[in-house]
């Protein structure tokens, strides 16, 4: 992926420099595909402990939560102490991966400001947070364990760069446009949030099944999915950015991080009942779908039969 040159967005914050410190507040990430898949767990005992990276659907299943209502900024257990470590230094690798995640910022602002000019709507850019570690958030503390996240409540983007390490290790989803992916699938829940399609999907809560409720979050991730195969398709138009073999390693990302392929490795089996985000095999469509046809209004995932989602 082409990216160095451009312009770096001024609306990212970096907080590499500072931790936090006690605090008792509980996961706050919402719709986010690191929020699928970094909460750790632990499976098996002596040797078969197998660390797992699985994010709201493990995090949910043991504290029996509905995976949307962590999109809700509800107060955590304590603010913690925002500590500053006057020695840190980001080393050349870290402050490269601070400019490329600046620069997709700004390319998605461009992007989107845009195709929602298009639509007769005034983008409002999301905030970016770049932290290490913990970082505090309006819901509570953030643990780079989560993985990177969206929190509409403030409509900012969380990330603690180490997450992509975690992606293509654990995950073997590599290269810089897997990571692209990631980024504007989370800048994706901020379009439905503008578009007011959060709003509907959280105003269901209480109102219909679980079971049904987690349908929504699946028509919602989907879509996100679709927003990001948008952004990339009208980026290639506007940066000419992508490289031979860019979209296949988004393919591979999408693919990684399906609720089957996670319940799979994560439990031995897969309870299609609780997904959350859609299968492996609907991610890769729905980014495609966006990719191939770029108009914004071709993505509406709520007007599908869910079996042919």
């Amino acid at each position: 992926m082409r990216w160095k040159g451009r312009k770096q967005s001024t609306n990212v914050e970096d907080r590499r420099g500072t931790t936090v410190r006690g605090g008792g507040g509980g996961p706050v990430a919402g719709g986010a595909i690191g929020s699928l898949l970094f909460a750790l767990f632990r499976r098996g005992s002596g040797k078969t402990k197998l660390i797992l990276i699985v994010g709201v659907i493990a995090a949910c299943f043991m504290f029996k939560i509905n995976p949307l209502s962590l999109f809700m900024s509800t107060p955590g257990g304590g603010s913690g102490q925002v500590v500053s470590n006057k020695n840190y230094k980001p080393s050349a690798k870290d402050q490269e991966m601070f400019e490329y995640l600046s620069t997709l910022k700004s390319d998605n602002e461009i992007i989107w400001k845009k195709i929602l000019a298009a639509e007769g709507m005034q983008y409002r850019p999301a905030k970016m947070v770049i932290y290490r570690e913990k970082t505090t958030t309006p819901g509570g503390i953030a643990d780079a364990r989560m993985g990177p996240f969206y929190l509409p409540a403030n409509e900012t983007v969380y990330i603690d760069p180490s997450f992509f390490r975690e992606l293509e290790e654990r995950f073997g989803a590599k290269g810089d446009f897997a990571q692209a992916y990631v980024i504007a699938h989370e800048v994706g829940h901020h379009i439905q949030k503008l578009l007011g399609l959060t709003d509907k999907v959280h105003s269901q809560q209480g109102r219909i099944s679980k079971e049904e409720y987690n349908k929504l979050s699946v028509r919602l991730e989907l879509q996100a999915d679709f927003l990001a195969g948008v952004f990339a398709h009208h980026a290639q138009e506007k940066f000419n950015f992508l490289e031979t073999g860019d979209i296949e390693e988004a393919m591979r990302c999408a693919e990684a991080i399906g609720d089957d392929r996670i319940q799979q490795q994560s439990q031995g089996h897969v309870q299609p009942d609780l997904f959350t985000h859609g299968t492996s095999a609907q991610r890769k469509r729905w980014f495609m779908r966006g990719y191939q046809s770029g108009r914004i209004n071709d993505g509406n995932t709520f007007n599908v039969r869910y079996e042919d989602l």
